[in-house]
């Protein structure tokens, strides 16, 4: 499910603290009020997070994960390896 961020459209909220995240599925509407203290919200862009790699993938990574490793001959052919 992914999250989305809101902030009231009248200020900060001193209930509800301002700016939440709610982990709502795709298909719902978007809220129209803020679940704690009722007033209305809008729902705003958040960064976009993607996963880092902590370090090269190895060749036996690559295999323990299912993926088919070839190394590459001299003529444009590539072999299992």
């Amino acid at each position: 499910m992914p999250i989305y961020e809101y902030e009231p459209r009248d200020g900060d909220c001193k209930i509800c603290g301002g700016r939440f995240e709610l982990r709502r599925p795709m298909d719902r509407e978007p809220l129209e009020a803020c679940p704690v203290c009722k007033k209305p919200v809008r729902k705003i862009v958040s960064a976009a997070t993607t996963p880092r790699v902590a370090k090269p993938l190895s060749i036996s990574d690559a295999k323990s994960a299912g993926f088919q490793v070839l190394k590459r001959n001299g003529g444009g052919s590539y072999d299992k390896q």
